[in-house]
C-alpha cells in the first residue's frame, strides 16, 4: 500500500501526540505498541490506569514510551472540567456535570486535543460512531472554513489484479445521511482537502450520480449539479466533474466518450457520493468485492483531528488510523483549489 506507506513515513518524520481513550482494548494496546516502536506517534493512553496496566501485563505488551493518563487522578482534570463547563454552559451544563463528564476517557481525550495537549484523538473500537462524532463536534468543534463535519474512507487499491491503483477518497460513507446541495458541496471540498493532505496529489473530484452531464432528469441529479456548481464558484481551480457516473469518473476512455469536456478525464481520486446509502454501499462493494483496503471512517471538517474506528477493527486498522491522525495534525496543507 504505497499511499499508506507514504502516510506512515510522513508521520514518522513529524510524530504527533495522539490520545487513545480505549487502552483497555487489546487491539488498541497492540496498535499503540506498534505506533510507538515505529516512531510515528507519542501515545497517551487515557483511561483507568489499573485496567490498562493489567491488560498490558496479561497480553505481554510493553508500555514503555507511552503515557497513561487516568482522568480520575490526573492533575489536569479540574482545569479540564472548568474548560468543559465554559464550553457547554450555554447548553445547560453545570460545573458539577462537567466534573463528572471529564472523568469519561472519551471526553478527556477530546479535551486534550482542544486544549493543545494532544495533536489528535482516535476512538471507536469500543465506543459507537455516534458517541465519537458527537463528542468531537461538541468539544473540538468544526473547522472555521466549514459548516459541516463529514467522513471519508481512504481506499487502497494496491493488488496486482487492480486495474486502478493507488489511494482514493470515498466521501461521505459514514455520517451525513442525505445532504442537500450546500452540504454536498461542503463534503466535496473537505474531501478534496483530505486528498491533498493524505494522498499528496492534486485532487480530482467526481460528484457521482446515475446521470452524466444531464443524461437523466431528476431532482436527485439537480442536487448533484447544484453542489458541483457551488464548489466551482468557491474553488475555481479545483478539477471537478458533476453530475457524472462512476465509469466516466474512473475510466478515461469512457470519460472521453461521455464527457469530452471533463476536467477530471476519468482519473478521479475523490469520489463524492450523493447520499450515505450510496456511499456506504459503494465503499463496501469496493472492499468486499473489489478487494480494496478500507481505512476509516475518518472525520473531516473538524478544527483538529479526531477519528473514528469500526468496532470490528483490527490492531493494524488502529495503527493506520493513528498514522492518518498524526498527518492530519501536522501543519496545514493549503486548501485544494
Amino acid at each position: 500500500m504505497k499511499a499508506m506507506n507514504r502516510i506512515v513515513e510522513r508521520a514518522r518524520a513529524r510524530p504527533g501526540r495522539i490520545a487513545l481513550c480505549e487502552g483497555d482494548d487489546v487491539r488498541v494496546l497492540q496498535a499503540a505498541l506498534h505506533a510507538t516502536r515505529e516512531g510515528i506517534a507519542r501515545i497517551a493512553l487515557v483511561g483507568e490506569r489499573g485496567r490498562i496496566t493489567r491488560l498490558a501485563k496479561d497480553e505481554a505488551i510493553a508500555l514503555e514510551g507511552m503515557e497513561i493518563i487516568d482522568p480520575c487522578d490526573s492533575p489536569r482534570t479540574e482545569a479540564y472540567a472548568e474548560a468543559l463547563y465554559r464550553l457547554r454552559e450555554k447548553k445547560g451544563m453545570s460545573r458539577e456535570q462537567a466534573r463528572e463528564a471529564v472523568r469519561e476517557p472519551l471526553t478527556f481525550a477530546n479535551l486534550m486535543v482542544r486544549l493543545g495537549d494532544a495533536d489528535g484523538s482516535v476512538a471507536g473500537a469500543v465506543h459507537t460512531t455516534a458517541d465519537v462524532v458527537r463528542t468531537a463536534i461538541q468539544i473540538i468543534g468544526p473547522d472555521p472554513r466549514f459548516k459541516l463535519v463529514s467522513s471519508f474512507f481512504l481506499m487502497m487499491l494496491c493488488e496486482p489484479f487492480h486495474s486502478l491503483k493507488g489511494g482514493l477518497i470515498f466521501s461521505d460513507c459514514g455520517l451525513v445521511v442525505d445532504p442537500d446541495s450546500e452540504q454536498l458541496a461542503e463534503i466535496a471540498m473537505s474531501a478534496a482537502d483530505s486528498a491533498q493532505n493524505l494522498l499528496g496529489e492534486a485532487p480530482r473530484v467526481a460528484m457521482l450520480s446515475f446521470s452524466t452531464s444531464g443524461s437523466a432528469k431528476h431532482a436527485a441529479v439537480d442536487k448533484v449539479v447544484a453542489a458541483a456548481n457551488r464548489v466551482r464558484a468557491l474553488r475555481p481551480n479545483l478539477a471537478i466533474d458533476g453530475d457524472v457516473q462512476l465509469d466516466a469518473a474512473i475510466v478515461a476512455d469512457i470519460a472521453n466518450r461521455k464527457l469530452p469536456d471533463s476536467q477530471v478525464k476519468g482519473k478521479a481520486n475523490v469520489l463524492v457520493f450523493p447520499n450515505l446509502e450510496a456511499g456506504n454501499i459503494g465503499y463496501k462493494l469496493a472492499e468486499r468485492v473489489g478487494g480494496a483496503v478500507a481505512i476509516g471512517p475518518l472525520l473531516q471538517g473538524l478544527a483538529k483531528p479526531a477519528n473514528d474506528l469500526s468496532r470490528g477493527c483490527s490492531a493494524e486498522d488502529v495503527f493506520h488510523v493513528i498514522a492518518v491522525t498524526v498527518v492530519q495534525g501536522q501543519p496545514d496543507v493549503p486548501a485544494a483549489g
